[in-house]
This record gives C-alpha cells, structure tokens and sequence, in this order.
C-alpha cells in the first residue's frame, strides 16, 4: 500500500545572512525586513495546525537570530515531527551556540558546503574565514554527540573541478544525505552574473554524476542531484531529488514576501521548461526540464532525449 505524502513547510525567517554567497537566490532581497519573533510563533502554530510533518526553517541564516531556538522549541512542544534547518554553520562554531541549538529540540541541520576547501568555499560566500567556521561547527556538533546533519551543495562554475574533492569531504565527515543542486538562475545572483556562475548542464552533470558515485562507494546512499534535466542523469535516477521529493510531499514554502501552497507544482509550471525537444522522451513524464533562465541563455541543444533506457 502506497504511503500517504506528508506535508513539508518551509518557513523562511527573513533573508539576513552572515554570508554573501555569490550565486544565492536571495541577494536581491537582504534588506526586506525580517519576520518578527510573534509572526514566527503564529506561523508555526499555524503549521502545527495544518498538519506538517516537516517544518524547515530557513533565511537568509536562521541560526544568527536570537529567536532562533524560541521558534524550534515552539515547534516540538506543539508536536511537530521534524524540525529542521538548513545553514552555513558559522554560528556552530561558537561551543555554546552549538550546544544551545543542539538542545533546543533540532532534529536535524543541512549543512551548505560549496566547496572542500577554504579557498572554493570562502570565494563563494565571499566571507573569509566562513569554511574554518563551518569545519569547527561540524566538530562542536559531532563532540555534542549530535549526528542528524546532512550537507547540501550548490553546483556552480567555480566548484564543479572540486566536486569529486567536496564528496570526499561529505565522506570524512560521514555525511549520508547529501544534495548536489544545480544552481538556480532564475533569480538573485546567478541571474545578475549567468555568465560567470552558470555552468552548461553538460559540464556540470558528469561532476555530479561522478560525487554521487564516490558516495555510492563509500556505503552513502542518500546523496542525490536536485535540478537537473533527467536525460544527463539516466544511470542513477534512484537519486534525483526531484523524483523522491514528489512521492513523498506536499510543499508549501512560507517567506516574509511570497506563499507557494504547492512549491513542487509551481517550480515545474514555471521555474523549469521542457522543450520540444524533448517530446518523445521516455523520461518526459518525470523530467522537469531545465530552469527557464537557463534555457534563454544557453538554449536546449544540451538536451538528450531518451527512446530507450
């Protein structure tokens, strides 16, 4: 018997960041005003209310406020299943932030790590010293015996040499769930500088392709690539982010200035385009094409229909 979807909320804190990350989505908007402590708490009552299983709290950075753990511990006292939270993991580096945070009910934290090394990662988040902090965060996590932390990576130009170097990084530290996102152009950074960030999904995919294999043979089934047209892909769509997000969620995403009551849904109607080249695939049907940005600038040639697997 098919098991009934869950419902996932993205609760967005606001777009504040101890980072500046070139590619991020958000940099057009960090002077919007951050949600207040009082609408964070109605806002999570409100998803206790409709059922979520999953409430994903994010910015910006969510963890630099000083509400942060008042949220997650209002969360699990209404009943929430999982609180989670993706982050840069600056503010873990500070022992008792960490054990704050750890202790407050958190039941699992997404790493961003953009690349297995000071010099990749801090080009990226264009805060120096920001990979030494997220390294020292992870080890005062580990030391509190807090081990729900999965990493999330977002594929880029200037990191695609070092995926296969960034994989072995997610393997030291015994990351099993990881995401490879290909960058999305739509909006923000990548947007403003497509050229320089945005990689032709031809180049990109083997690199993604290869990190997700070198998790595969360290015993880390749980890596999967997000955003990605499936005909690069045909040999590992167990691991397509997309296609397991689909079977098992509803997703409403809650920001300070947009609701999307059915994020999934949306992202395929207009993020990402499928074209008529792809018509006769035999992928089409679970395939949502490539970010509608990307397809005006780079065009569909990349594409590769498949009419056999």
């Amino acid at each position: 018997m098919k098991e009934e979807k869950k419902l996932k909320i993205v609760l967005f804190t606001g777009y504040a960041c101890n980072n500046n990350c070139a590619f991020c989505i958000d940099a057009d908007k960090r002077a919007f005003p951050q949600k207040t402590t009082a609408e964070l708490l109605r806002e999570t009552a409100r998803a206790s209310r409709k059922g979520a299983y999953i409430l994903e709290i994010i910015g910006g950075e969510a963890t630099i406020r000083p509400d942060f753990t008042r949220v997650v511990a209002a969360a699990k006292a209404l009943g929430i299943p999982q609180v989670a939270c993706a982050t840069n993991g600056r503010v873990f580096a500070d022992p008792a932030a960490a054990r704050r945070i750890a202790r407050s009910g958190i039941d699992s934290l997404i790493f961003s790590v953009h690349g297995p090394d000071a010099r990749t990662h801090d080009a990226l988040t264009r805060a120096p010293g920001s990979f030494a902090q997220l390294k020292k965060g992870l080890a005062n996590l580990r030391a509190l015996g807090f081990k729900r932390i999965s990493g999330n990576t977002t594929v880029v130009k200037q990191n695609l040499a070092a995926l296969p170097a960034l994989a072995k990084f997610y393997i030291r530290n015994r990351i099993n769930n990881v995401e490879y996102i290909f960058v999305d152009p739509n909006y923000g950074g990548a947007k403003n500088d497509f050229e320089k960030l945005v990689p032709r999904i031809a180049k990109a995919a083997p690199a993604m392709r290869r990190a997700l294999a070198l998790g595969r043979a360290a015993g880390l089934d749980q890596w999967k690539a997000r955003y990605v047209p499936l005909c690069h892909f045909k040999d590992c769509l167990d691991q397509i982010s997309e296609i397991n997000e689909r079977e098992i969620f509803f997703t409403e995403h809650w920001a300070p200035d947009f609701v999307n009551k059915d994020a999934i849904a949306s992202r395929a109607a207009v993020g990402r385009r499928k074209t008529a080249r792809c018509r006769g695939c035999l992928l089409y049907a679970s395939c949502e094409g490539l970010w509608t940005e990307y397809l005006k600038n780079y065009g569909d040639a990349e594409l590769k229909p498949l009419r056999a697997l």
